[in-house]
């Protein structure tokens, strides 16, 4: 498995699919720029619907910039992981249809064909899992660690430290301590950092859940699925026997093949960004897991949900939807910075709520869910600005159906999304292009200017908003 896994990754072969790349894009057309200041006209190449920045930096001798805030139009990176159409609303995972994988794969398997390229076989499935398992375990030191925290951190400030934690168990692997990422040039060490981190982090989530509501750590169990027995670590009291119910860890196990990659969204771009200043993996998730954490990505989730509980009835979807189209209120979980209609992941998101609610019963929210994007949908203004249910939408009910509490939303989202994240480390290291990433700036500063002397400066007074407490007062009264 690991001369398979190094041949994939090897330089040599991510070269040889890049040239077979370039000479299918020779027969690409060309754009031609005319430079009304220097009078040149310029050839650029169209490769695979992509102008290569070397061609543009040709233009005034590389002084003319391309100013994309957001990075909304600018390739940073060739993957070969997921593949997204936004215009027909289309998810793959390495060539795969996101409905493919959700019905008839395990998580396990999908994070397998995220990192590698192909779904494993038999006999390497059963030895992917047995070895994933094996290291849900965590070091006691660690365990020290996590219970340090106030009784009412928030799951994912637990669990990004923790995960940042990591890096010092393990000095061996870590570029900065061993005289460069070479250390990662041996497939078999960037394997056990993957076994890691997906074994961990189930353990990790689970205990950064139950310091939150004051109960003794649960150990894993190799025995169980991924799902199951991340469900028994936050779940098990006294009876050690005790299994989750193998639906609603089935259905876990759904939520996170849909949330396990999504090409160069923010936490992932964060990860590349990280692990190009060859920086460990360990502190890289950490990043990728802090981009995570914001409230436009991660936690929109939860903003699903609040929402959806200040409507409260379907009787106030029509007042709520005409607040939207003033402005004064915000329509959470529709649209999308990619899709421009209905996003793949929340149609089968949809039918897992069904599934969930059978057994645990259904949540009051999910009417008010279903019927305010019924109201949205037959709405044209909404329709015409392809405001269309994503991922996040359906997820919030279904996990506080399944008994989540709202701050671990964005813990439920990253543990998948690790598999994804790990998929682009192993992609960057074989690149043969890559490089430090090093965003250049429009500078809207001012001139030089000369040094004043103290007694010639004036008071701009920046700190005459700030209110000190009334602890500080009360302190600052001394005599």
């Amino acid at each position: 498995a690991v001369s398979r896994v190094q041949q994939r990754l090897s330089p040599a072969t991510m070269t040889d699919a890049l040239q077979r790349k370039q000479n299918k894009d020779d027969e690409s057309d060309n754009i031609f720029i005319e430079d009304p200041k220097t009078k040149q006209r310029h050839k650029i190449k169209v490769h695979d619907g992509v102008i290569l920045a070397s061609d543009w930096k040709k233009i005034r001798s590389g002084s003319l910039q391309v100013y994309d805030p957001g990075f909304t139009v600018t390739a940073s990176a060739r993957s070969s992981i997921s593949f997204i159409d936004g215009t027909r609303g289309i998810l793959r995972y390495r060539g795969y249809p996101i409905e493919t994988l959700a019905e008839k794969a395990s998580f396990l398997e999908v994070a397998y064909l995220l990192i590698f390229g192909e779904l494993p076989g038999p006999s390497e499935k059963d030895r992917w899992e047995r070895n994933v398992m094996t290291h849900t375990y965590v070091h006691e030191d660690l365990k020290f660690h996590m219970r340090t925290f106030r009784y009412n951190a928030h799951p994912m400030g637990i669990v990004i430290s923790s995960i940042s934690a990591l890096s010092t168990f393990y000095p061996e692997q870590n570029p900065a301590l061993q005289g460069g990422d070479q250390v990662y040039r041996d497939p078999r060490r960037q394997i056990k950092q993957i076994f890691r981190i997906l074994g961990k982090l189930p353990t990790i989530a689970a205990r950064a859940y139950r310091h939150r509501i004051g109960r003794p750590y649960v150990e894993p169990r190799s025995d169980l699925t991924y799902t199951e027995n991340f469900l028994y670590m936050m779940d098990c009291l006294s009876d050690g026997s005790f299994r989750p119910h193998p639906q609603l860890a089935k259905a876990l196990d759904t939520l996170f093949i849909l949330h396990a990659e999504h090409e160069l969204n923010c936490s992932t771009a964060a990860m590349r960004h990280l692990v190009s200043s060859g920086v460990d993996v360990y502190t890289a998730l950490a990043g990728a897991a802090g981009a995570l954490y914001g409230p436009s990505h991660g936690g929109a989730c939860e903003a699903v949900l609040r929402m959806l509980q200040e409507i409260g009835s379907v009787d106030n979807i029509s007042s709520f939807l005409a607040d939207v189209k003033a402005k004064k209120r915000r329509l959470m979980g529709f649209g999308h910075r990619v899709y421009h209609q209905y996003d793949p992941r929340a149609k089968i998101v949809r039918e897992i709520a069904d599934e969930v609610f059978t057994i645990v019963g259904r949540d009051p929210l999910i009417d008010v869910a279903v019927a305010l994007e019924r109201a949205a949908l037959s709405d044209e203004y909404f329709k015409k600005r392809n405001l269309y249910p994503n991922v996040d939408f359906y997820s919030g009910v279904i996990y506080r159906s399944m008994g989540f509490p709202t701050d671990m939303f964005p813990v439920l989202f990253m543990i998948p999304r690790a598999a994804g994240w790990l998929a682009h480390w192993v992609e960057f290291l074989a690149d043969p292009h890559k490089k430090i990433v090093r965003p250049r700036q429009v500078y809207m500063g001012e001139d030089e200017r000369d040094f004043p002397p103290l007694e010639r400066r004036q008071d701009i007074k920046r700190f005459a908003t700030y209110r000190k407490s009334n602890a500080s007062r009360r302190r600052l009264a001394k005599l």
